[in-house]
């Protein structure tokens, strides 16, 4: 069943239950207006901390803040009426404790009106993310390639290659599981250990630059839709080229300008026609 069909807003116990039975599509937004134009297609839409690099230009995602993040959660919510709108917590909103992560998701969900909230770690994140589950607030743990952690992965590497790495993604999986998450994103993970990450939990796993078998795929829309001309991750698929489509209209419009076509006595007010 598509949102669009389904009347209501996903919920996290819907999300649960297309765990293994329907694909899960999300796509990340960060406006208004491009809410309003995915929201009939996806599940979910993520308002990711990718808005630093992709809406301000920024070389990762470290430094956008979590005034920022709640402002455009807001847009998005304002566009939307069907897919779950999830917030990415920015870096530094909830790795120093338990008490800060609280205080900061609390604020992130209240204010921006969210459904849930996406959090990048590993095990050391465990206990924080069950002490938010335990006091209302869902979680999706981000894994895999985290790109908070840029710095400290030297880039944006693909992971999972070590040895035992199938081993040691599905025990933090499974710890994430058994503290409450509703689901799991995992990124740029090689395929044999996102496929394994995937068959070993029974909360949905979202894919990106992952495995088909995740429960579900997610894609920074901008790629998706051509508007970097410049670089396309190997793991996005272009289905559409606005950005050529923008510059057309944009050299267009200023031929029309400097020749005097625009505007037309049609385009002003007070002109009988």
């Amino acid at each position: 069943m598509s949102v669009h069909q389904s009347g209501k807003r996903r919920s996290v116990p819907d999300l649960r239950g297309m765990k293994a039975a329907d694909k899960i599509v999300m796509l990340t937004a960060y406006t208004k207006p491009m809410a309003q134009l995915l929201d009939a297609h996806c599940d979910v839409l993520l308002v990711g901390d990718s808005l630093a690099m992709v809406v301000y230009g920024m070389d990762s995602t470290l430094g956008v803040t979590l005034d920022t993040m709640i402002a455009h959660t807001q847009a998005v919510m304002r566009g939307s009426l069907h897919a779950m709108v999830m917030l990415d917590m920015p870096f530094g909103s909830y790795q120093e404790s338990k008490q800060q992560a609280y205080r900061n998701c609390a604020r992130a969900l209240a204010e921006s009106g969210c459904q849930a909230l996406k959090l990048e770690g590993g095990a050391e994140l465990v206990d924080t993310v069950a002490f938010l589950v335990a006091r209302g607030i869902p979680i999706m743990p981000h894994i895999g390639l985290m790109p908070q952690r840029v710095n400290e992965m030297g880039g944006f590497k693909a992971q999972g290659r070590e040895a035992g790495a199938a081993e040691k993604w599905v025990a933090i999986a499974r710890q994430f599981e058994s503290a409450g998450a509703f689901g799991l994103l995992i990124e740029g993970t090689v395929e044999p250990v996102a496929r394994a990450v995937t068959e070993a939990v029974s909360v949905p796993v979202i894919g990106i630059g992952a495995s088909p078998a995740c429960d579900g795929q997610v894609l920074v829309t901008e790629d998706v839709i051509g508007m970097f001309n410049d670089f396309q991750p190997r793991f996005a698929k272009r289905y559409a080229d606005v950005g050529a489509e923008v510059t057309k209209a944009a050299a267009a419009y200023a031929a029309d300008v400097r020749s005097g076509a625009f505007p037309a006595l049609e385009h002003c007010f007070g002109v009988k026609r």
